[in-house]
């Protein structure tokens, strides 16, 4: 397995100066970078907005500079690049909890393969595949021997009354980080 550390992506931020002309205000690898060694998960926090509409300025505060947590803040997105190291299945062949976020997620496999589990069904995403992730109850494995890497683009949702009626009451909802539903 390639170091983690080499994969790092680059990421600009522009806005604008006083006078209110384009410019960039940082240029360089993303400032926060979290890995889950026990579970073989690599997060790259790229950017995230904690209202909609997002409001814009012409400069702003670090905004990854926050725990790490999985679905965006309230009426809030979030972008993140993650990275799915081979070799960390758990005994039901998955490498992550299986978990929901009350969000629409946009998926993008960048390079290899991963496959996407849901309730009875499962399919294999490569890379130039896109999903969106509409609040299902789901987990991620990488059963490869090579790095898969995904863009995700989560926008907060809320669960309609109708399918809330449908969804069990454990519902797997995950609020916060990676383990906080503790269905490991």
């Amino acid at each position: 397995m390639s170091n983690p550390e080499l994969n790092v992506p680059r990421r600009v931020v522009t806005g604008h100066d006083a006078a209110g002309k384009s410019v960039f205000l940082s240029d360089g690898l993303v400032p926060v970078v979290r890995h889950l060694a026990g579970e073989g998960v690599g997060f790259y926090e790229i950017w995230n907005t904690g209202a909609m509409p997002a409001p814009v300025a012409a400069d702003e505060a670090e905004p990854t500079q926050r725990d790490l947590t999985v679905p965006p803040s309230p009426n809030g997105t979030k972008i993140r690049i993650n990275e799915f190291f081979p070799g960390h299945l758990d005994h039901r062949s998955l490498q992550s909890p299986i978990h929901r976020t009350e969000s629409i997620d946009y998926g993008i496999v960048l390079e290899g393969e991963v496959v996407l589990v849901l309730d009875d069904t499962e399919t294999v995403l490569h890379a130039g595949d896109v999903v969106v992730q509409r609040g299902t109850s789901h987990a991620w494995a990488n059963r490869s021997d090579k790095i898969a890497r995904m863009a995700f683009i989560l926008v907060d949702g809320a669960f309609t009354p109708e399918l809330a009626a449908t969804l069990p009451e454990d519902g797997h909802v995950m609020r916060q980080g990676p383990d906080d539903n503790g269905d490991r």
